[in-house]
């Protein structure tokens, strides 16, 4: 092939040499970079954590792109809200659907509506801006179309009037529901709460006795206590040599331990012959004994 190339281009060897020479070189280095990089290039090593980063990364901009979208749709969305027709309306009168065509969300609606029906009333245009529910600018585009239908204040309801009781003077060891009724100051709540205790001592020796009834402090009894009277001869008593202890436990004066050690005792030593004996109880404290007194007999 060289000597035909000679023969037919006139080349001279040297020539010929050196056009193959070149070819060559232009081969080399076409394939140098591949051969150079499959043959003497390891492949990088990658530190586990730049790896994690990487994955992160991919991982992170795989998510990012729905972005787009999604704030696409939001647009669309807005976009598609329909327009708002504001009309004339009294807001003491509307329901909730009829703010929401205001362009209220449910809950805004319900809040204006459940104010209404505890009591609360729009006088004036203005005070819709008293409604938190509302913003600035929702309450500046409502404002033309408030008409309230009435701006009279809701009437207080008159309070009943009770006919004034007269003054008496009721004995309240004798007297009845009705009777103690009569007292100023004293309604049928108290008239019962003072005859079951009447029934479980036996019955008022003191107007002060009346301080130990749930609810009458001093108040109330300075308010009544000129009102009522006392017959000590009505007072139902106890003979402390007879009696059981099924009766004695009713009397809101003695502790279990008293009225045991009472009648433990009388079994022991027989009948007590006066109110002296009781101090022989060692148990029974002489202010104790004071107080039951009036309701014992011998």
């Amino acid at each position: 092939m060289k000597n035909w190339l000679i023969n037919h281009y006139g080349f001279s060897k040297r020539s010929l040499n050196g056009m193959l020479l070149l070819l060559l070189l232009i081969i080399a280095a076409t394939f140098a970079p591949s051969v150079y990089r499959r043959y003497f290039l390891s492949p990088p090593t990658i530190d586990p954590t730049e790896r994690q980063a990487l994955q992160q990364l991919e991982l992170a901009d795989r998510y990012a792109k729905p972005t787009y979208k999604s704030t696409r749709n939001e647009i669309e969305e807005i976009t598609a809200r329909p327009t708002v027709h504001y009309q004339t309306f009294d807001p003491n009168l509307i329901d909730e659907k009829r703010w929401q065509q205001f362009g209220l969300s449910y809950k805004q609606a319900m809040s204006i509506v459940n104010y209404v029906k505890k009591g609360g009333r729009f006088y004036k245009p203005e005070d819709l801006k008293r409604m938190y529910t509302i913003s600035p600018e929702k309450y500046e585009a409502l404002l033309p179309y408030v008409v309230i239908s009435t701006s009279k204040p809701f009437e207080k309801k008159a309070m009943p009037v009770y006919p004034k009781k007269e003054a008496v003077v009721i004995d309240i060891n004798k007297a009845d529901t009705l009777e103690l009724d009569k007292i100023r100051g004293i309604g049928v709540s108290f008239a019962k709460r003072i005859i079951k205790y009447r029934e479980r001592l036996g019955g008022f020796y003191s107007k002060e006795q009346l301080f130990e009834v749930f609810g009458i402090d001093t108040p109330k009894f300075n308010e009544i206590k000129d009102q009522i009277k006392i017959d000590v001869e009505a007072i139902r008593k106890l003979n402390i040599n007879t009696v059981e202890f099924e009766d004695l436990k009713k009397h809101p004066y003695l502790s279990y331990k008293q009225m045991n050690a009472i009648i433990q005792y009388r079994k022991q030593h027989g009948a007590y012959k006066s109110i002296a004996d009781l101090n022989k109880v060692l148990i029974l404290k002489p202010e104790i004994i004071q107080r039951m007194e009036p309701y014992l007999s011998f």
